[in-house]
């Protein structure tokens, strides 16, 4: 499952990071399935490193802020990329391969304006040795390209080769002028060290200032793959989670629950079915190796219908496309009661877009990643649960488990030290009935 050899590398490399994208407000309502366009592309700045303010101590509330704005996202999701502008002709009377190379990009995302084939004629969007390949087909390009244009799967790692395929012979050249195929965006994923560069904004909830820390004290999480002798339940339960790519740029993570196709996530990362229509859902985006840059190939799959939403919970109940080829992770299921004061945890979690890493090492210190109030204040009275498990922007929507039963008993999505999740009893009474 993990993968017969690593592709892509999560490198080092320095870089010019995109702007933060603005504030978003809050919204329940849920839309039509169907692709979306781009989002507007970004100038290139550079930025420096945010200054960390000290954690509070423990017991001390600091602000609550949805863990993804915490680095950058400022609308609550992480920003994980920039987006270029190309232009870029694939044809009949023009090249018929583009080698697209951004030295040290995590991923490449190609964006597609126009796709004007003949039946039987395809585009595919691959990794140099491809291994890691998706093909278009004609009558579907034709059929699912809006006025916005339509984004293809990412690739992983630094390079997409993107080939227009032939079903028949050559053609009068003239009968042909007006077909082909448009690339106009590309987006390109930071490096870890550019990541890294990404400054720090809260978005607060109205009555709380300060600066937000979520990673308390010194950060203890690791790959999950450092997991997998020491601790292979909890190294089992992180295959379930998924990497999701929203918008091209942006980040949150989601989980399977329960035996169907059946994702969860925040409400702020999405909150309706186009969103998820174009959301990419990563499942064993992982390390290789403890401590590592190269990672496995993951599976990609698509997200699609939104089932059901609330801003107050700060959920988001989805499914995903091609639900077959993800089902093979597993899944996990909520706690139906609320945890007891103390009770150690783990985060299984894609904080500031890396490659799974868990917090909450089984024997650590007390109270370092365990329950501190079960019934803590998020957007509701009582709504949530907190703890001091490290997480980072990026980490919205992360399962918290417990290590008494191994089932989720908070959905991640505050960050302030002590960081806070949705309980997932309050969960279990409104989605029930999906599951």
């Amino acid at each position: 499952m993990d993968g017969a050899r690593p592709v892509g590398s999560w490198q080092e490399a320095a870089g010019p990071v995109g702007d933060p994208a603005a504030v978003r407000q809050p919204a329940a309502a849920t839309g039509g399935n169907g692709p979306t366009g781009g989002a507007p592309v970004p100038g290139p700045s550079s930025a420096k490193p945010a200054a960390k303010s000290p954690s509070p101590a423990p017991g001390a509330a600091g602000p609550v802020v949805p863990e993804s704005a915490a680095s950058g996202g400022g609308d609550g999701r992480q920003k994980v990329g920039e987006l270029l502008r190309i232009d870029k002709l694939l044809g009949y009377g023009a090249p018929k391969r583009e080698v697209l190379h951004y030295p040290s990009a995590s991923y490449v995302k190609v964006h597609f304006s126009r796709m004007a084939m003949l039946p039987g004629d395809y585009v595919t969007v691959s990794d140099p040795e491809g291994e890691e390949s998706y093909r278009y087909d004609a009558p579907k390009l034709l059929e699912g390209v809006t006025d916005s244009g339509r984004w293809a799967m990412s690739i992983t790692g630094d390079t997409a080769v993107v080939e227009m395929h032939r079903a028949g012979g050559d053609l009068v050249g003239s009968l042909l002028g007006g077909l082909g195929v448009n690339v106009d965006q590309v987006a390109r994923g930071y490096s870890r060290k550019e990541q890294a560069r990404i400054p720090s904004e809260s978005l607060t909830r109205p009555g709380r200032t300060g600066a937000e820390e979520s990673v308390c004290g010194a950060d203890t999480s690791s790959d999950a793959v450092c997991y997998r002798s020491a601790d292979p339940v909890a190294y089992t339960r992180s295959k379930s989670i998924a990497r999701l790519l929203i918008n091209g740029t942006e980040l949150c993570t989601g989980w399977r629950v329960g035996t169907k196709n059946r994702m969860l996530t925040n409400n702020h990362c999405f909150d309706n079915s186009a969103a998820a229509y174009e959301t990419e859902v990563w499942f064993n985006y992982q390390c290789a190796q403890c401590g590592g840059y190269d990672v496995f190939k993951p599976t990609k799959v698509w997200g699609d219908k939104v089932l059901a939403t609330e801003h107050v919970l700060d959920y988001t109940l989805f499914t995903v496309g091609n639900f077959a080829a993800v089902e093979k992770f597993g899944y996990l299921n909520l706690d139906t009661v609320p945890p007891a004061r103390g009770q150690e945890l783990y985060v299984p979690q894609h904080p500031a877009g890396e490659p799974t890493r868990i917090a909450g090492r089984r024997g650590e210190p007390a109270g370092t990643c365990a329950v501190v109030d079960p019934t803590f204040d998020g957007y509701a009275q009582n709504s949530d649960v907190s703890y001091y498990c490290d997480t980072e922007g990026g980490s919205s929507g992360s399962p918290v488990l417990s290590r008494k039963t191994n089932r989720v008993v908070a959905l991640h999505h505050f960050g302030g030290c002590p960081n806070s999740g949705v309980r997932a009893d309050l969960l279990n009474s409104r989605i029930k009935s999906y599951l």
